[in-house]
């Protein structure tokens, strides 16, 4: 994918993960986009006291990936790193 093409797919991304912040700014976390690779893996980072949480694979699944799939639908899968 050009350099374009991936930002304006990070673009994209990032909108959907706005949905879900407000969210978990409301326990003292975040989350960041940190790239997309070739295979269209979405590489986030947690933030605050999501970093340390016992839930962030449950709020990924059920959160994260949910929300940039609704809004990015070609992602095949969100990790974090």
């Amino acid at each position: 994918m050009s350099e374009k093409e991936k930002e304006e797919l990070m673009d994209r991304i990032d909108a959907a993960l706005e949905d879900v912040r407000p969210h978990l700014a409301v326990d003292g976390g975040n989350i960041r986009l940190v790239d997309v690779q070739d295979d269209m893996t979405v590489q986030v980072q947690w933030l605050g006291s999501c970093s340390a949480c016992s839930m962030t694979e449950m709020t990924m699944r059920a959160g994260v990936e949910v929300a940039i799939r609704n809004k990015v639908p070609e992602v095949k899968e969100v990790v974090a790193v």
